[in-house]
């Protein structure tokens, strides 16, 4: 099975118990790293996720994935919070993180940069307005190659 069509039934598998029980997918990566394969989870929830959390979440997980068997090579199951430094994914999670800092990279550049950190001032229409200084950057949504909450010291 490749990497998308894994991540996609892993999702469906934990998203019942996620959401019965509060909790919010953010993301799922599945990586080879040295010899090993990882499958990652990451969740959150109000309030933030503990060890207890990613226990239980771990165990259903586990249960799962043993009857359903969708990774035939062996791997190291690993759920945690996102962190943080916490990846905006969907437009939902950007439009959370308004009035947050953030660090977004884009596809090509935008007022002459494809970095930018900063607050985040607003999501509408599509397009990020991203406070860095005292400039203002209108960053077009569909431009974004990734976005994450930033801690700026």
């Amino acid at each position: 099975m490749s990497t998308p069509k894994i991540k996609a039934h892993v999702e469906q598998l934990a998203q019942p118990f996620l959401a019965d029980n509060g909790f919010e997918l953010v993301d799922i990566e599945y990586v080879k790293e040295g010899n090993n394969w990882f499958l990652r989870v990451f969740v959150d929830k109000d309030g933030g996720i503990d060890i207890d959390d990613c226990g239980r979440i771990s165990e259903y997980l586990s249960e799962q994935l043993d009857a359903n068997d969708p990774i035939s090579t062996a791997y190291f199951l690993e759920v945690s919070s996102p962190g943080a430094e916490r990846p905006l994914k969907k437009p939902e999670d950007v439009f959370k993180a308004v009035g947050k800092d953030v660090f977004v990279t884009t596809y090509e550049q935008i007022d002459g940069l494809k970095e930018f950190e900063g607050r985040l001032l607003s999501f509408e229409n599509d397009e990020l307005l991203v406070v860095s200084g005292k400039k203002q950057h209108t960053i077009p949504y569909s431009k974004v190659a990734s976005a994450r909450l930033a801690i700026i010291f």
